[in-house]
């Protein structure tokens, strides 16, 4: 008695199936296809933009049409030499750098405590008193250092009240100083506790045991490994204040103008969108420099 077998039909393999097996077997086509959409925003939007703009500091401005010259010429970059430019470029990485420490040396110790001393559950109160200026308006928390700052307001009253006499540094580079590093300053707070955080317990344990006092392993043992964490975070504050011109704006007096506010003014009163542009490619060519420092350092390790 012999037995019949039925075959089965085999069925057609689903569309894409190809494609599937090919992706698998390669990975590095995995990576391109899931890549390539943003990388094409960032060539077509950010790139493109960039390389408009140093087109566009090559033009000038017609004196008499203030109609735009599509010519090229050195003539914005010569400018930037002048006294009147160079005390703005210098006066905005002064400020920069002055923020920069600034928010280092209160973030240290404030760090230090949040990951080495607190309980968690202090921790989350820390953390949430931190971000949550961040979450109210720019130009709010702005407009409420300038009632502090200001003639007759908080900090002037306050000293009155305690017979030190009136104090008025509103509209000062001062002013400046202090608004830039308070607004600035979770931003360098985050990376310098990741970088104290991952710090081991028996590295500070060990210093303790070989002697050192608690300067010693400051300076020694925590400093050393939180500075990647700490050049991080003036990567942060120290664009972020080379590129704003709203706190200048507001807060500054007629002898504060930053890179940012010379730009703004180019492009709104002036209407010379050149020299704007020249003006741009200061705190870009600023900030490679910055970069590649802060990359001998270590410091995307702690990003």
């Amino acid at each position: 008695m012999s037995a019949t077998t039925e075959q089965t039909p085999l069925r057609p393999a689903p569309a894409g199936a190809g494609l599937s097996r090919t992706l698998w077997r390669h990975p590095w086509l995995r990576g391109i296809a899931t890549l390539s959409p943003p990388l094409a925003w960032f060539l077509v939007i950010y790139l493109a933009s960039l390389v408009v703009m140093l087109l566009t500091a090559f033009w000038t401005v017609n004196p008499f049409t203030n109609q735009l010259q599509h010519s090229f010429s050195t003539a914005n970059f010569s400018a930037l030499f002048t006294g009147t430019y160079l005390t703005i470029i210098l006066r905005t990485v002064l400020m920069a750098a002055a923020v920069t420490v600034t928010d280092a040396v209160v973030a240290l110790p404030f760090a230090y405590f949040m990951a080495r001393v607190a309980s968690t559950r202090t921790q989350r109160i820390l953390f949430t008193a931190i971000m949550l200026p961040l979450w109210a308006s720019y130009l709010a928390r702005v407009y409420a250092w300038i009632v502090i700052l200001q003639k007759g307001g908080v900090l002037s009253w306050s000293f009155q009240q305690l017979g030190l006499g009136a104090v008025n540094i509103g509209y000062t580079n001062i002013a400046m100083w202090i608004v830039f590093s308070y607004i600035w300053l979770p931003f360098m707070l985050v990376p310098v506790f990741g970088a104290i955080e991952r710090i081991p317990n028996s590295l500070l344990e060990a210093s303790g045991d070989l002697g050192a006092r608690n300067w010693r392993t400051l300076r020694s043992v925590l400093l050393p490994l939180a500075l990647p964490g700490i050049v991080a975070g003036s990567i942060f504050t120290f664009s972020l204040t080379l590129g704003d011109f709203i706190t200048p704006l507001l807060v500054g007096g007629t002898n504060s103008q930053l890179i940012g506010d010379v730009i703004y003014s180019n492009i709104g009163t002036a209407d010379n969108l050149p020299f704007a542009a020249t003006l741009a490619l200061v705190p870009i060519a600023i900030m490679i420099a910055y970069l590649g420092g802060a990359r001998a350092l270590g410091a995307f390790e702690a990003l």
